[in-house]
C-alpha cells in the first residue's frame, strides 16, 4: 500500500487570525511583533513583497516598508485559533499529527479506497477555513519531507499533490534550502562548493555528503531523493514533562519554595527548547505534612519561555497554597504539548532578550544546565 501523508499549513498564521478579527487588514502589509526594540514574529505576503522577514528587528522591517501596520500580537487568541483548527481537521483524519501551533501532519494511507486522498483532504481545508476562517494550504505526497516542501512551494491557499512518478522532477529544480533541515550553515558551505539545487546535491555520492557533514550525510541524500521513512506521530495533548521535589523536612519557607520552583521551571524550560516543544497547559502541585495533596492548572498561550512559563507558575502556587501547613512536596508540569520552535513570547521579548536565552541555552548544552541559570532559582 502506497503512503498517503499530507502537511498542511496555515497561511501567515498570525496574520489571518488578526484579519479574522479586522478585515480592514486585508490586503495591507501587516507586521506582527513587539516595540520598536522588538522583532517581526510574523508578516503578510504584502509585507514580504518589501523584503520583511520573521525575526527580522521591527526597526529594520519599517525601513523595508514604512506603511506596514505593526500590530502587537496576540498569543491567547493565536493559542485559541490554532486549537479550534486542531479540533476541526482531528474530527475527520484517522491519524494526526500537530507539527506545531500552525502546521500538520495527517496519515491517509489506504483512504484512497474510499474516498480519494487529494478529495478529502480538499474537504478537510475546505472545512478548516469555512470554521475558523483562517486560510491554509496542504500538500499530498508519500512522506512528510516532500510533503512539506510542497506545501511551501504551494502558498498561499494552495493545494498540492506531488505522486510518486513526479517527486523527482518536482524536487530537482528546488533551491537546497527547500529541504528542511538544510540550516543556514549547511547551505552557505554547499554554495561555496556550488551546490545549489537539489538535483545537484541527489547527484552526489552519500559517502561524500557523510564526509561533508558527518551523520547527517546519508538523511540529507535520502531526501534529495525524495525518500523519508518517518512516521506522522498520533497527536495528544496528554504530552507533558514534569519534575517533583520532596524536601528533607518539611518546610514553610514560601521564599525557599519559589526558589526551588524557579530552579524547576528554568531545567524544564531548557528541556522544552532542547526537544522543541511547546507547552500550552501548566499544572503545579503540592503535597502537605500531613500528605493531603493538591493541584492547580492553568492553560496559557504556548511558550517555552522560562520567565513566561514562571510567572504563571508562582501565580498558580500562590492559588494553591491556601493552608498554613508545611509542605512535603512541590512539582511543576507543563502539558498540552506540541512541536514547536517559537521559544520566546515575539510580540513582547527585545533582540537583547532572545539572544540572551540562545546564548544562555548554548553555554548549557555545552557546560551543562547548571552551569549558568537565573539568581531566583539559587537557594539561599
Amino acid at each position: 500500500m502506497n503512503r498517503a501523508i499530507v502537511h498542511m499549513d496555515l497561511d501567515t498564521f498570525f496574520v489571518s487570525c488578526e484579519r479574522f478579527k479586522n478585515s480592514q487588514l486585508e490586503k495591507l502589509p501587516v507586521i506582527i511583533g513587539g516595540g520598536d526594540r522588538g522583532v517581526v514574529a510574523s508578516c503578510s505576503y504584502e509585507a514580504r513583497y518589501f523584503g520583511v522577514r520573521s525575526a527580522m528587528p521591527i526597526k529594520m522591517a519599517l525601513r523595508l516598508c514604512p506603511e506596514a501596520k505593526v500590530i502587537k500580537g496576540d498569543m491567547d487568541h493565536y493559542s485559541n485559533m490554532s486549537h479550534l483548527v486542531t479540533e476541526v481537521i482531528q474530527e475527520k483524519v484517522p491519524v494526526l499529527e500537530k507539527a506545531s501551533i500552525d502546521e500538520f501532519y495527517l496519515d491517509l494511507s489506504g483512504m484512497d479506497q474510499f474516498f480519494g486522498c487529494y478529495k478529502w483532504t480538499s474537504e478537510i481545508a475546505d472545512a478548516v477555513t469555512k470554521n475558523t476562517g483562517l486560510p491554509i494550504s496542504f500538500a499530498l505526497s508519500t512522506n512528510k519531507t516532500v510533503s512539506k516542501i510542497g506545501t511551501g512551494e504551494s502558498k498561499p491557499i494552495g493545494k498540492f499533490e506531488i505522486r510518486e512518478q513526479n517527486i523527482q522532477s518536482f524536487l530537482n529544480p528546488l533551491s537546497v534550502k527547500k529541504i528542511p533541515m538544510v540550516g543556514a550553515k549547511t547551505f552557505e558551505l554547499f554554495s561555496r562548493l556550488g551546490i545549489k539545487t537539489i538535483q545537484t546535491l541527489s547527484e552526489i555520492p552519500v559517502e561524500v555528503l557523510q564526509q561533508l557533514i558527518g551523520k547527517n550525510g546519508s538523511v540529507l541524500w535520502e531526501k534529495a531523493h525524495g525518500i523519508d521513512e518517518s512516521l506522522v506521530i498520533p497527536y495528544s495533548e496528554r504530552k507533558s514533562i514534569s519534575k517533583e521535589n520532596t524536601f528533607s523536612e518539611d518546610t514553610i519557607d514560601v521564599q525557599n519554595i519559589r526558589s526551588f520552583l524557579s530552579g524547576m521551571v528554568e531545567q524544564l524550560a531548557f528541556q522544552l527548547r532542547t526537544e522543541k516543544w511547546l507547552t500550552s497547559t501548566i499544572v503545579v502541585k503540592i503535597r502537605y505534612s500531613n500528605f493531603d495533596t493538591e493541584t492547580k492548572q492553568c492553560r496559557i498561550p504556548y511558550t517555552s519561555a522560562d520567565h513566561t512559563l514562571l510567572r504563571y507558575v508562582l501565580e498558580l502556587f500562590k492559588k494553591v497554597y491556601t493552608r498554613r501547613m508545611r509542605i512535603r512536596l512541590i512539582g511543576v508540569k507543563f502539558t498540552s504539548l506540541v512541536h514547536g520552535c517559537h521559544q520566546m513570547n515575539l510580540f513582547e521579548d527585545t533582540e537583547e532578550l532572545i539572544s540572551l536565552y540562545q546564548t544562555m541555552d548554548k553555554i548549557k548544552n555545552r557546560f551543562g544546565t547548571a552551569s549558568v541559570g537565573r539568581a531566583s532559582g539559587l537557594l539561599k
